[in-house]
């Protein structure tokens, strides 16, 4: 089997007002601290080969940012549930990522992203215990990585290998 790794992406620093909150813009803060969390990303020889993005409009400039700091040219999977989902739902789309890729990168939405790092933590990694359920800044990102399937990201099933907050 294969060394799977998941990054997992909270939105960066959006706008507090919008015609509803699936419409709220980044802060151009928000916007700086995603191509630095790009960089970082890349700097870690992070390349995914799928990405899947939350249709709300901060999610999907945070990929933006994200990419060009980067330097990804990939073009991700706009999902909506991902919006209002719950860790199950998103793990619902790691599932069945092609068993060629491996490497995915999820951007969503606190709590649904501290509650899936939390729950998938197996507490072997070395940044095991980073994420506390709730607690999951803006322009963040976790990576696990397991040895295995898709399918093998279960609950307590993947090692936090790396936890960072990217402020520009």
């Amino acid at each position: 089997m294969s060394s799977r790794r998941l990054v997992v992406v909270r939105h960066a620093r959006a706008q507090q007002a919008a015609e509803s909150d699936v419409q709220r813009p980044l802060h151009p803060e928000g916007t700086a601290d995603a191509r630095a969390l790009g960089a970082w990303l890349a700097s870690q020889r992070i390349e995914p080969g799928v990405a899947y993005v939350s249709r709300a409009v901060r999610t999907r400039q945070t990929w933006d940012a994200l990419a060009a700091g980067a330097g990804w040219e990939l073009a991700p999977h706009v999902d909506g549930a991902l919006y209002d989902t719950d860790e199950a739902g998103v793990l619902e789309l790691v599932h069945v990522t092609p068993a060629d890729v491996d490497t995915v990168v999820v951007v969503g939405h606190n709590p649904t992203v501290s509650m899936l790092v939390a729950g998938l933590d197996d507490g072997t990694g070395a940044a095991s215990g980073a994420v506390e359920r709730g607690s999951f800044p803006t322009a963040t990102a976790a990576v696990l990585e397991l040895d295995g399937a898709w399918s093998d990201f279960v609950a307590t099933g993947a090692r936090l290998e790396e936890f960072h907050v990217a402020r520009s």
